[in-house]
């Protein structure tokens, strides 16, 4: 027996319902907008009707036949006047609307507890913003704030959400300590557990600091609207990106402004460095770069160091292989340094002879190190050599060879990677609760705003090469095999995993892998590694 199709509305997705929502919610507003009169004076007939069934319980019984008398003949004298009637209907629908205005009176300056805050805020900023020669400070103790505070605003608890203030041309605004003292005294008084947004006017002399808003932390993996050699680190604030990508924000599409890192031949910043504490989302953030790499046809080599959260990956097509141990670290490392310089010199010579470098050394090749010094320091207490010493080739030779390196490390063991990795990620990440020092030491500036002490995983900042400095929110991409994590999350990265390879398959495309050069034998026919093809393009060629 054939299966009914679904109903449109039921197999359409959350799309359309969404959609729908939106036009009943812009109905409504502008249903209210047109009815506005309507409604003010239905509300003032209300407030007049409830007076007079308050006033008529009011009078007593005794005087209540007198009162409809009189009522009565002041109804029939206004029906006996000419224009009577639309006169006293004109007369009810005013009282109706003067009787249902909004009564709330308009704010017109700060409350007593505002003013108080303000008052302190500015006595506070006075050995700052005071020198004893200023004949006239606009600093000073006792002195009146309205002159240095031009512009404030408060939320419902009473705290500052937002402060423009003056200061005099003689403060060192140029110095990085003298901002950062200011700064540290407005996040003290203004209260903590927010992020504060530091905008300096030195032309001007102002300074206007605002409380920001979260980034949004339901946007899970998904297949983002990007172009090969684009890759989204994260959502930021609107102001700072000229872009916006569309996205769900769990079953609601809305647009955001992304961080997006662009590598390749023409990158700037080819190679990319992410630093954070345990648990503050390095992990998701590699695995976020290696599912979009796989959407846009690269290969993937994956070294984990940090306790097997890439196992979703292994077996998948374009994945050339997971490796956990330092034996298969250095093994797969030296292979990505075998295979950059097989690129650079199949490029060199098909161009030598006038000809397009070779397919296969144009497919993007990703090379992701979660927490790569603890295998290289298990493979140095071994006796073996540092697997990260093969990391030279491709962080040196890897853009023009269309390979990509990505390292995740923790704070602590900073100190374990050498200079190649320093040198060439140029597009650096910190993730996680974090001081202003420690982010100045990995991103080169200091954050333009003030750091909180509890942040969500996969929450910080970014910087790509010379670039601002970005408030960063890394897209929700968990291990589908913790079950500990959200369901929906979990589901989402299962739908972006490629299929798995047939075993002794190629996955459906002609590939290199290192499979096989790894163990220590002799490379495959067909093998990136077997050196007789390297001189073929050119007698191709000829």
């Amino acid at each position: 027996m054939a299966r009914r199709p679904l109903p449109r509305i039921l197999s359409s997705g959350t799309t359309s319902l969404a959609r729908g929502r939106d036009l009943a919610r812009t109905a409504a507003d502008s249903a209210t907008d047109v009815l506005h009169p309507l409604l003010v004076i239905g509300r003032g007939l209300r407030i007049l009707a409830a007076a007079g069934l308050r006033r008529w319980s009011q009078t007593p019984k005794d005087k209540r036949g007198p009162a409809l008398f009189l009522g009565a003949a002041c109804v029939l004298v206004v029906a006996l006047v000419p224009y009577g009637p639309l006169l006293a209907l004109i007369t009810l629908m005013a009282a109706a609307a003067w009787h249902g205005r909004d009564h709330t009176p308009a704010k017109t300056g700060p409350s007593d507890a505002e003013t108080e805050r303000l008052g302190s805020l500015y006595e506070a900023l006075v050995p700052y913003f005071s020198i004893p020669e200023d004949p006239s400070p606009l600093f000073a103790h006792g002195g009146d704030w309205d002159k240095a505070f031009s512009g404030y605003e408060f939320d419902e608890a009473g705290r500052i959400t937002r402060l423009h203030i003056r200061y005099p041309a003689y403060f060192t605004d140029g110095e990085a300590t003298s901002r950062a003292r200011i700064e540290a005294l407005l996040h003290a008084k203004s209260g903590r557990g927010r992020e504060y947004l530091f905008d300096w006017d030195e032309e001007g002399n102002q300074l206007d600091l605002r409380v920001l808003a979260a980034l949004p932390t339901g946007i899970a993996a998904q297949p983002f609207v990007t172009s090969p050699g684009e890759t989204v680190l994260g959502f930021t604030d609107a102001g700072g990106v000229h872009r916006t990508l569309p996205v769900l924000d769990g079953d609601e599409p809305r647009d955001v402004p992304p961080v997006i890192w662009r590598s390749g031949p023409r990158s700037a910043e080819p190679h990319l460095l992410a630093v954070g504490q345990p648990g503050s989302g390095t992990s998701t953030l590699l695995r976020s770069v290696a599912l979009q790499a796989l959407r846009h046809g690269g290969d993937v080599l994956i070294v984990d160091g940090g306790g097997g959260e890439y196992s979703c990956l292994s077996g998948r097509a374009g994945v050339l292989a997971v490796e956990c141990g330092p034996t298969g670290a250095q093994a797969t490392l030296e292979w990505a340094a075998q295979e950059t310089e097989r690129r650079l010199i199949a490029t060199h010579r098909a161009r030598e002879v006038g000809r397009p470098a070779p397919e296969d050394t144009r497919r993007p090749l990703w090379i992701l190190l979660d927490q790569p010094s603890v295998l290289a320091h298990l493979s140095v207490a071994g006796g073996g050599p540092d697997p990260l010493a093969q990391l030279q080739v491709p962080l040196r030779h890897g853009r023009p060879a269309h390979v990509t390196v990505v390292v995740a490390e923790q704070f602590g063991h900073l100190e374990l990677l050498n200079d190649a990795v320093w040198q060439h990620t140029r597009a650096r990440v910190v993730l996680g609760p974090s001081s202003v020092q420690q982010v100045a030491d990995v991103l080169g500036l200091p954050p333009h705003t003030t750091p909180t002490a509890q942040v969500p995983p996969g929450r910080g900042y970014a910087r790509l090469g010379t670039g601002p400095v970005h408030r960063l929110q890394v897209p929700a991409t968990p291990d589908p095999y913790d079950e500990a994590t959200h369901p929906a999350y979990r589901q989402a990265v299962l739908e972006l995993l490629p299929g798995r390879l047939a075993p002794g398959g190629g996955g459906g495309r002609d590939r290199s892998t290192p499979g096989k050069p790894l163990q220590g034998q002799p490379p495959a026919q067909g093998s990136a590694l077997d050196a007789p093809e390297i001189p073929e393009v050119p007698a191709e060629a000829s």
